[in-house]
């Protein structure tokens, strides 16, 4: 066995003291009936759905116990069978989150929030059997989000022949809080990381009862945008997640340094460091008083107090930083589609350094925080349109490098991947300056053209917009079908190593080769230097916020012989 085998097996082993044994559910089929709603008998129970033309839904179905008072910051437990026919046609309360503040393009009305809120909601084709399975994590920095947000509605996808599953998780600090205290109670000896649980969870009861309602429990695609692209990479990474799904979708992802449970590393403190500081802050002496905060006051004063949630390399959950993962080749070995906007950044300004002064400022910061690499930035990001360029290279930084990082890794195991750029605008889009933004791409390919929220930019009801999202729909249910991207009306969309290829998607799917000719390598030598260094992390620190980057490029030598 050699030592990656080996550190797999001892997580598995690991992770079975607090997630249990699961076992593949039997196969049913959900019953349907003119004379009333559909009803489905699974091994979680049976439910009572609802119908809409051909797409029969099921809502609100609890996956896991209430992880509330003493389970509040514990693994998360099975839900117990229920007796009887329990109604599925309401969404459950989406997760504790932060109160909102001003509204912007991204708020809709979230509805009811608990903490008793790990549920899911799963939309089938009336006549499934064995369909490939769309499991979708949604976005929200970890911080927010909901399954029942209007975008992330699969009656779309459903109809084109996938069972789709969108998931709730808990969020922030009580998702995310790692502290020593919490690691001590652990028998594995770890904190935090508890929404990646809730996520693997919820692909455990996908395993035990997705076939009772017409889903092929052997072809599951995780999928997300955002936090959910980086859930996604996080479930590839993590052994405790493997051979729970097939394909995996990544979305606007972000492959960026996280924190470490025990140390700190690349500039962030360890986990449980940062979980000792925030109980400080919150003037909570004990594990007992943390539990016993208000779930909404706990979690606005955490976020007050500037709690950043992400995943922690614990060697449980997750064993390394992503890019150490997926450099050895440990990542889950399946096919991927992975891609990213061209105007990310134009709705998420706020991670973009300001502009200087001048030209000459510019210039100046980069050549003093790039050195060597500084002709090469110029050139991907001259000076002479200073506003374009920082926006161009906050999205490449954290989007556009991880997307190909991505695809490469995975065709690098020999798995097809295929790489995309969603360039597209529309006039109301354009006269917000906004063309391409971030999750600008979410009606496209969930099929939702009309259901954005109340401040998007309308899209409009014509027949071009229409073909596009019927293109993108082909294309994401085909890859979840069958690992090969393919539109009933669209271009083929080659896999990237043949060679670089990728697909913008525009007024229409169009393809191409060598996305953005240099970016890729720019920002790969920069994540290098600072990986070999130990003490920067590589995030949103880029560009003009970049700290002084090491002369030399040390770890990156060994990504060259896999293609990187």
């Amino acid at each position: 066995m050699t030592r990656s085998s080996r550190r797999h097996a001892s997580a598995l082993a690991a992770g079975a003291l607090f997630f249990g044994a699961f076992g593949a559910g039997a196969v049913a089929s959900p019953a349907r009936s003119d004379a009333g709603p559909p009803e489905v008998t699974a091994p979680a129970g049976a439910l009572r759905g609802r119908a809409v033309g051909d797409v029969l839904a099921f809502k609100g179905i609890p996956y896991a116990a209430p992880p509330v008072g003493q389970n509040r910051w514990r693994p998360p437990l099975s839900a117990p069978r229920w007796s009887g026919v329990r109604d599925a046609g309401a969404f459950g309360p989406a997760c504790i989150q932060p109160t909102p503040g001003a509204p912007h393009i991204y708020s809709d009305t979230l509805g009811a929030t608990s903490e008793d809120c790990l549920s899911l909601n799963v939309w089938t084709p009336s006549t499934a059997g064995k369909a490939p399975v769309i499991v979708w994590i949604h976005g929200g920095s970890l911080v927010a989000g909901s399954s029942k947000e209007r975008l992330y509605d699969g009656s779309t996808l459903a109809a084109e022949g996938a069972v789709v599953v969108s998931i709730n998780y808990r969020l922030g600090v009580l998702g995310y809080l790692a502290h020593p205290d919490l690691s001590a109670e652990s028998p594995v000896g770890i904190s935090g990381n508890y929404g990646l649980m809730d996520q693997i969870e919820a692909l455990r009861w996908v395993q035990r009862n997705i076939s009772a309602f017409g889903g092929d429990p052997d072809n599951v695609t995780i999928a997300g945008e955002s936090a959910g692209g980086l859930s996604v990479m996080y479930l590839m990474a993590s052994p405790l997640a493997r051979g729970l799904f097939a394909k995996a979708i990544a979305q606007s992802a972000y492959m960026i340094s996280t924190p470490e449970l025990k140390q700190a590393r690349f500039g962030a403190p360890a986990a449980e460091t940062a979980g000792t500081n925030l109980a400080r802050v919150l003037q909570a002496p004990s594990l007992r008083v943390l539990r016993g905060m208000d779930p909404q006051v706990l979690t606005d004063n955490a976020a007050r107090s500037g709690f950043a949630p992400f995943g922690a390399v614990d060697g449980v959950l997750l064993p390394g930083q992503l890019v150490d993962v997926f450099d050895r080749g440990e990542q889950a070995p399946v096919p991927v589609l992975a891609g990213f906007n061209s105007g990310e950044i134009r709705s998420l300004r706020f991670l973009a350094p300001p502009t200087p002064a001048s030209a000459a400022e510019y210039e100046r910061v980069i050549r003093d925080r790039y050195g060597d690499l500084a002709d090469e930035f110029l050139r991907l990001y001259p000076a002479a349109n200073m506003g374009e360029s920082i926006l161009a290279n906050t999205r490449d930084a954290l989007y556009g490098w991880t997307a190909e990082r991505l695809v490469r890794n995975q065709t690098a195991i020999g798995q097809p991947s295929f790489l995309y750029l969603f360039d597209h605008g529309y006039p109301a889009m354009e006269a917000a300056g906004l063309h391409g933004f971030h999750a600008s791409e979410l009606p496209y390919m969930f099929g939702m053209l009309e259901r954005t929220p109340p401040l998007w930019p309308k899209i409009p009801d014509t027949a071009e917009e229409a073909a596009l999202s019927a293109a993108m729909v082909d294309y994401w249910v085909s890859f979840a079908r069958t690992g090969a991207p393919r539109a009933a009306n669209g271009p083929e969309w080659a896999a990237y190593g043949s060679p670089g290829a990728y697909i913008a998607f525009r007024e229409a799917p169009v393809p191409g080769e060598g996305l953005f000719p240099g970016m890729f390598a720019l920002h790969e030598q920069a994540m290098c230097r600072r990986r070999a260094g130990g003490e920067l992390g590589w995030n949103w620190n880029t560009g003009l916020a970049s700290p002084k980057l090491p002369a030399q490029a040390g770890s990156c030598d060994d990504g060259k012989a896999r293609g990187l």
